[in-house]
């Protein structure tokens, strides 16, 4: 026999045999298959079972955040809200949240805490939470979630009615500025607009809003508008001093000067 020839015949032959991969049965002889209400059922325990766990995490949570907590902080808690001075256990607390919600990054003195599904991030009596920013285990910034940005709350002002409305304002104005500068002047006076019923005491906004209207051809409101910021900016006072005095001087000399123009353009009633 020719062995040079039978060894390549029997490589070749092992090469074209299928490889047999045993893998292990999904059903066996004997084994009953799950019906639909079975499986639901089962599903339903073990949903049971998962919700007992978290309910158990937070009453844990809850209990070492009272432990711990004392004056506003205790108020805070079982308002549901999140405020200075509290440790991540409280925030968890308030936001009715355990670990597995939060992901956690320690820099020194400093932990930041962000949700760890950006689509369902955890929440108080206010809003959806951002980011919270501890220094030495205890708030020092957080920062809501909203429609024009990131709210940054840094002191108790801050979380005050008057500083929600005020930081709501701004974020409007910028907005607004943000349409101006790109001649969208419809959207830039719904911004102004909306910011003004969060912070009528902006002379400063009266005054876009004056000018926007001066632009619109709208003279009556214009003129009302102009008046309004002149009177905001209590001219017996002002003395021009510094850059941003002296715009606000130039700010107060145009709408003087429009005033006279757009009174001559308002229908007169008969």
């Amino acid at each position: 026999m020719n062995l040079h020839r039978v060894f390549p015949a029997l490589l070749l032959l092992g090469a074209c045999t299928a490889n047999r991969v045993r893998e292990r049965p999904i059903l066996v002889n004997g084994d009953k298959m799950q019906t639909p209400d079975e499986i639901a059922a089962n599903a339903r325990v073990r949903g049971d079972a998962e919700r007992a766990m978290y309910a158990q995490r937070r009453d844990s949570v809850a209990a070492a955040a009272a432990a711990s907590c004392s004056g506003e902080v205790c108020t805070a808690l079982t308002r549901g809200e999140v405020v200075l001075g509290m440790n991540t256990a409280q925030v968890m607390a308030a936001t009715k949240t355990t670990a597995e919600a939060w992901s956690v990054r320690y820099a020194g003195r400093a932990t930041v805490m962000v949700a760890v599904r950006p689509s369902v991030p955890p929440r108080d009596v206010n809003g959806e939470l951002g980011l919270v920013q501890l220094e030495d285990g205890k708030v020092q910034s957080y920062g809501y979630r909203e429609p024009q940005g990131l709210r940054v709350i840094a002191s108790t002002s801050d979380a005050s009615a008057d500083g929600r409305a005020k930081a709501q304002a701004e974020a409007l104005v910028k907005e607004g500025d943000e349409f101006n500068l790109v001649g969208k002047r419809a959207e830039a006076l719904d911004r102004y607009d909306r910011a003004l019923l969060l912070d009528g005491s902006n002379a400063m906004l009266q005054y876009k809003v004056a000018t926007l209207l001066d632009l619109q051809l709208r003279p009556q409101e214009a003129s009302m508008r102009y008046q309004r910021f002149l009177q905001q900016m209590k001219l017996q006072t002002i003395q021009a001093q510094g850059d941003a005095a002296a715009k606000q001087a130039e700010a107060i000399a145009m709408a003087q000067q429009r005033i006279v123009i757009l009174q001559q353009k308002v229908p007169s009633t008969p």
